[in-house]
């Protein structure tokens, strides 16, 4: 894309990098939450959030300086090209990182994964809680069937219909807050509906960016103590509550303390998004799903990012010309709509191996028991809640019995 001199080039490099961007946000947060101990998992995955944050906040200010340059595509070639930095770096740590211990048991990699669980838990190979783990992913692969992308289609005794449908309404809950009509419209919205001239509104919109990277510090020391839901339904309360401020503020065009207010609350929109919603629903994401489609789903619920993302650029232009400071309102209707829904159909997932919270779901036999079964089951090996002679025999060949 930095090196393009023609339309073609650029929209074919463009392909290029959605294309992987997608694969790789797809897969970070399913690598993240299998190498992960049920009590730090929460910690680990929202760390997306933080360097989202951090990225959006670099990209802004690197535009702004590049704004001043002038007659030179530099402006806008730098600014691509200063990525590649960024993915080099990813690329040599790549290769220095565990593969999923997960990943390794459903290739029947058993010794490797053992080796990485012990080394991720600090203890010794033999340690009998190496064992219970094993055994539990192996019981979790033989209960969870092939695999195949059709089977999310289906409900069946996983419930996988269920488990796919609430990790992409997360995502789609990331998106539909309304977060993108903050951040990619942040310098339109400061200088043209609240009169501010373009340095200043420049300079706001990449101040804005840095709430982003404090609230996923706040996600990162709050998730593994607080849980899911507390965030997911106290950010979407704040949202609402945000953008019904800002639907008021706004309306008063010439009250100038009234435009202050608004610049205010664009600010504490941005951090309550980044506490509930910027990593917490790829985390989610992958730990409703089970072993053998964690990757598939996580692959729909990012689709359900990227859909919704795509959705809300393209209609947010057309809705502040059309209804103006109204058009907040929507967003606050669907913030507070949010709440119900989470409350009443997302399991908390917190504390819980992602082999216990697929015993959830398979003890589950409507979409409003999850919820109600994450708060009354105690913490628990999936061996012993599952007495099956066909399970038992598929993992008893691996020698964990």
């Amino acid at each position: 894309m930095a090196t393009s001199f023609g339309l073609a080039q650029f929209i074919v490099a463009r392909v290029v990098l959605g294309l992987g961007t997608g694969g790789y946000v797809a897969t970070v947060p399913v690598w993240q939450a299998e190498i992960s101990q049920a009590g730090k998992r929460g910690a680990h995955v929202v760390t997306d959030g933080i360097f989202i944050g951090a990225g959006i906040t670099i990209s802004l200010w690197i535009d702004f300086g590049f704004y001043f340059v002038t007659g030179n595509s530099v402006s806008w070639r730098f600014p691509l090209a200063f990525q590649i930095a960024l993915s080099l770096m990813v690329m040599a740590f790549i290769v220095v990182f565990p593969e999923s211990p997960r990943w390794l048991i459903k290739r029947n990699r058993t010794d490797e994964a053992r080796e990485i669980l012990a080394a991720l838990a600090d203890v010794d190979p033999a340690d009998e809680s190496i064992t219970l783990a094993m055994r539990d992913i192996e019981r979790s692969l033989a209960l969870s069937g092939s695999g195949s992308w059709k089977d999310m289609l289906s409900m069946g005794e996983q419930r996988l219909f269920h488990r796919t449908v609430l990790a992409a309404a997360g995502q789609m809950f990331q998106q539909m807050c309304g977060i993108n009509l903050i951040t990619f419209y942040a310098t339109t919205i400061f200088q043209q509906y609240l009169g501010l001239d373009a340095v200043p509104s420049r300079i706001l919109a990449a101040a804005m960016g840095l709430t982003q990277p404090l609230g996923g510090f706040l996600a990162f020391f709050t998730i593994d103590r607080l849980g899911r839901r507390v965030l997911m339904l106290g950010s979407a309360v704040g949202m609402s509550a945000s953008m019904a401020i800002l639907a008021g503020t706004t309306s008063q065009s010439n009250n100038s303390a009234a435009l202050v207010v608004a610049v205010v609350f664009l600010f504490v929109f941005e951090f309550i998004f980044t506490v509930g919603y910027s990593g917490v629903t790829f985390l989610y994401a992958t730990e409703v799903a089970p072993l053998q489609l964690r990757a598939a789903i996580s692959a729909v619920s990012t689709a359900a990012v990227w859909t919704f993302n795509f959705l809300l650029a393209e209609v947010t232009p057309v809705g502040f010309d059309t209804i103006g400071y109204q058009y907040y309102i929507i967003f606050a209707v669907l913030n507070a709509a949010i709440v119900p829904i989470v409350y009443f159909f997302f399991p908390e997932t917190n504390g819980r191996s992602l082999e216990e919270i697929d015993e959830i779901f398979l003890q589950s036999k409507s979409v409003f028991d999850p919820p109600r079964l994450a708060r009354t089951l105690p913490r628990m090996h999936l061996a012993e809640v599952v007495d099956d002679p066909e399970v038992d025999a598929k993992v008893g060949k691996n020698g964990y019995d």
